[in-house]
């Protein structure tokens, strides 16, 4: 059952239409046009220049070691609880202020890290870091 005409043929068409395409060709030559002017005016425009230079100042590291006997070691050196405290006090106040670095002997007793710390936190001393040995 076919509906319309028997004049009508069932042949295949074999030409293209061409109408939509040339629209299409048309439409993007408009665009084109206007845009490729917009493109070519370009205004100048002085930014301003930056210098990024690497900061070079490293805030110095200051360890603090507890030896097994509840000694305290500033850097090596030996020093008494009232000399750790004037030394934290005068590490605080520097500028940029270094880093603390607390170091217990694995058989001290905690109280005496904990009163370095303690110490640390009344002198002002912001950044303050543990130094482990996992071999020991």
């Amino acid at each position: 059952m076919s509906f319309g005409t028997m004049d009508e043929s069932d042949e295949v068409m074999n030409e293209i239409n061409m109408t939509p395409l040339v629209d299409v060709m048309l439409v993007l030559l408009i665009i084109f046009i206007i845009t490729v002017p917009v493109m070519k005016h370009s205004v100048n425009v002085d930014l301003p220049r930056a210098a990024n230079q690497p900061e070079e100042l490293k805030p110095a590291t200051v360890r603090l070691a507890v030896s097994s006997d509840g000694q305290y070691h500033w850097n090596g050196v030996d020093i008494s609880d009232e000399q750790l405290e004037q030394n934290l006090q005068a590490e605080a106040i520097k500028e940029p202020q270094p880093d603390l670095h607390i170091q217990g002997d694995k058989s001290v007793r905690y109280e005496r890290v904990a009163q370095a710390m303690a110490a640390a936190q009344r002198a002002g001393v912001r950044k303050i870091g543990f130094v482990t040995d996992p071999a020991k």
